[in-house]
């Protein structure tokens, strides 16, 4: 019989648009696990650096920050010459736009899509076949409740979405017999920065609209996460809402 400790096998997971609200909650959360992080934004690369250096010392992990903007793929195949092994993919990154579809320009349109959408084939055509090679893996994707039914002035946002839902679906068929699991977060109202577009009156309506009385935390979409990867691997293809329930 053998005796002593169990070596650690270290654990190395990727949170991209980390630097604030959900990405910044699901990283404490993933540094809380002992994961190792790399830990994406595209802007706030000085508010990044100091998140990364918290964690790395706090909890006693690697912990590495990159400046891309997750929408380029040449940002995201030179963010993944930094990665050569990988247990957790959270596709986090996303922007919004709130107005008419008409008054939106193709700029707009673009910079929402390559955001929301195209970064996900981006990051999992590097990501998967780190995955492939050890059978096993994560891809968890923030999407929206509007990806389910769209929201009106939020065209461009709620089609992003939809394809992320889509994507994550077909994907999980793709790579469950390898023994990848992929799934995605509908969210419903959370309060970060991306809302802040709206009025005080605004989110009181809203927070009207809700049975549970009130918007929702970045730290719960962060429980969220860490239940998906402890669940057994037989859940994957699945799209669950986390809206308080509004939706």
């Amino acid at each position: 019989m053998t005796t002593g400790n169990i070596p650690h096998t270290p654990k190395y997971a990727l949170v991209t648009g980390a630097s604030r609200g959900i990405g910044c909650a699901i990283a404490e959360s993933l540094a809380k696990e002992k994961y190792n992080l790399y830990l994406t934004c595209r802007h706030s690369a000085d508010r990044l650096s100091t998140l990364a250096e918290r964690l790395a010392k706090q909890y006693g992990i690697a912990c590495t920050a990159v400046t891309a903007d997750m929408g380029s793929p040449d940002d995201v195949d030179s963010l993944f010459t930094h990665i050569n092994t990988l247990d957790v993919l959270v596709n986090n990154a996303g922007i919004s736009y709130v107005g008419l579809l008409h008054e939106m320009s193709v700029a707009d349109w673009r910079e929402v899509m390559g955001t929301n959408l195209d970064a996900l084939f981006y990051t999992c055509r590097h990501a998967v076949p780190l995955m492939l090679t050890r059978h096993s893996g994560k891809i968890i994707n923030i999407s929206s409740v509007w990806g389910n039914v769209g929201a009106s002035m939020e065209a461009a946002y709620s089609a992003s979405k939809g394809g992320v839902n889509s994507f994550t679906r077909a994907l999980a068929k793709e790579l469950a017999p390898s023994g990848i699991q992929v799934n995605a977060i509908a969210c419903g109202i959370i309060d970060t920065d991306m809302n802040k577009c709206f009025s005080e009156k605004e989110l009181t309506a809203l927070r009207d609209e809700i049975p549970a009385d009130r918007i929702g935390q970045p730290e719960e979409v962060a429980r969220m996460v860490l239940s998906i990867l402890h669940a057994p691997d037989y859940l994957t293809g699945q799209v669950i809402t986390l809206d308080g329930g509004w939706i």
